[in-house]
């Protein structure tokens, strides 16, 4: 038999505690890593869990971008809002390292993908650059910003405008979760993968 329940109001939690809570309790979250060009040039590299798809027709996604402390936008934030232009990339094992690294407060006018000397190519239809390799890239383009809630967060509708797939990981010309190993977010500093998967047969309609 189930244990017993426990409620509470997220009102009643301290700020702190209503962002851990929650982060341990929307499990698990896939990482949008994710690339923009400031309007100086300098490009920035990020990854965010509150993240994801939201329409296929246009295909559309979302991106939830939490302010700093002083309550000023970061930088991914204020580069989407000065270009409207991303690259999202679905963080996987191979790069989870970096991934994890390019969350390090960096100053404005310093590149994390310089700085974790990773390399990139050109995009197709937009500025910011992709990583070299990543498993899927999406091209990006800003179709809607909101403030969301008292910090606020930055809240971004993004429309994928063109799709990049490694070869080696279709399967039936998709990704294959197993091979893809795609990283999620659980609370604190754990993660989990994609890689042990199973089916359950859906209703038939």
């Amino acid at each position: 038999m189930p244990g017993s329940m426990r409620q509470l109001r997220p009102e009643d939690l301290d700020r702190a505690g209503r962002y851990h809570l929650m982060t341990a309790c929307v499990v698990p979250r896939p990482i949008a890593w994710t690339s923009t060009i400031s309007a100086a040039g300098i490009t920035n590299l990020a990854p965010f869990s509150f993240f994801g798809g939201v329409s296929s027709d246009p295909w559309t996604v979302m991106l939830s971008v939490g302010r700093r402390r002083d309550g000023t936008h970061k930088d991914t934030a204020r580069n989407l809002l000065d270009s409207g232009e991303a690259v999202i990339h679905i963080s996987t094992r191979e790069n989870e390292v970096a991934m994890v690294a390019s969350s390090a407060g960096l100053a404005p006018d310093q590149s994390e993908i310089d700085h974790l000397d990773l390399p990139t190519v050109a995009s197709v239809d937009v500025a910011p650059p992709r990583i070299e390799g990543a498993a899927i890239a999406l091209e990006c383009q800003r179709v809607h910003h909101q403030e969301v809630g008292r910090t606020p967060v930055d809240l971004f509708l993004l429309e994928v405008v063109r799709v990049h797939l490694r070869e080696d990981l279709l399967v039936d010309d998709l990704p294959d979760a197993t091979q893809l190993a795609a990283v999620g977010r659980l609370g604190g500093t754990r993660y989990c993968t994609t890689d042990d998967t199973y089916e359950i047969d859906r209703p038939r309609e």
